[in-house]
């Protein structure tokens, strides 16, 4: 079970195939359990077992082509 529900603002993600590609790298992060993103408002919430590497997140949003503004 998920015990920190992490929301980040990302800009780039305009569709579903955008959607897609964010999930699925974030998802291959190790300790985290779900992701879900909302495609109007560009918000991603990472659920995690243990407080969330916010570097981490950033590189692999950045690495998938995708802008991180941070904690939302």
């Amino acid at each position: 079970m998920s015990a920190f529900s992490t929301t980040y603002k990302v800009s780039g993600v305009n569709s579903g195939h955008c959607k897609a590609i964010v999930s699925e790298a974030l998802r291959g992060l190790d300790g985290v359990d779900t992701v879900s993103v909302e495609i109007s408002t560009g918000l991603v919430t990472v659920n995690t077992a243990a407080e969330p590497d916010d570097a981490l997140i950033s590189t692999t949003i950045d690495d998938a082509g995708y802008d991180f503004h941070g904690r939302a």
